[in-house]
């Protein structure tokens, strides 16, 4: 009996955190705001570079907290009801904010709420990624360069500061940002990618 159970349990985690994850704040918040549809404005992503393009720099700032949020409270979530399945529930929120239902699975990509759930699980490693977004940004002022220069070395992190489960879900998340940035990636290269605060 434990062991469906177990299984029960580790599929609760999973759809709890995807249901948190898939919250689109960024959209809900420029709406409320009076500014349209976030996915008509500058790169239609629904994150907080987006949001910043609108020029309001708190909304942005807020979607920013709020999205990072949903990976932390999925992750602290459920390792304070469900011990042992913050991976789970973390990477879950992740994949809900990229591919959230209620947007046809056309969502963020990820980088806000990977930061927050790697701040969850170990913080230590959130906050070694953090730093690498924001000397990154600071040196290069490139968002998308940023994120994934950070993600890129998240698994290393957690390897060495953390342990190897944090290591092998930092790694899977990173994949699925490198995936989602794919259209940055080949604007880095050409040199058209667009710097951080620029308006759409």
């Amino acid at each position: 009996m434990s062991e469906p159970l177990a299984y029960q349990t580790i599929l609760l985690a999973i759809l709890a955190g995807y249901a948190l994850g898939a919250i689109p704040f960024g959209l809900l918040l420029t709406r409320l705001a009076g500014l349209g549809d976030i996915r008509k404005i500058g790169s239609g992503n629904i994150g907080a570079t987006n949001v910043l393009r609108t020029g309001n720099k708190a909304l942005a700032l807020l979607t920013l907290l709020l999205d990072g949020g949903k990976g932390a409270a999925a992750a602290l979530l459920a390792e304070t009801y469900l011990p042992g399945l913050g991976l789970y529930a973390g990477g879950a929120a992740f994949v809900g904010h990229i591919y959230p239902v209620w947007l046809k699975f056309k969502g963020g990509k990820g980088v806000a709420t990977f930061l927050g759930t790697l701040l969850a699980l170990g913080w230590p490693v959130g906050l070694a990624a953090c730093l690498t977004w924001l000397i990154t940004a600071l040196l290069f002022r490139i968002s998308s360069l940023s994120a994934l220069v950070a993600a890129a070395l998240s698994p290393l992190y957690s390897y060495y500061i953390d342990n190897i489960g944090l290591a092998i879900l930092s790694g899977i998340l990173c994949s699925l940002i490198f995936i989602r940035h794919k259209d940055n990636i080949k604007r880095l290269l050409d040199g058209t990618e667009p710097r951080i605060g620029k308006k759409g």
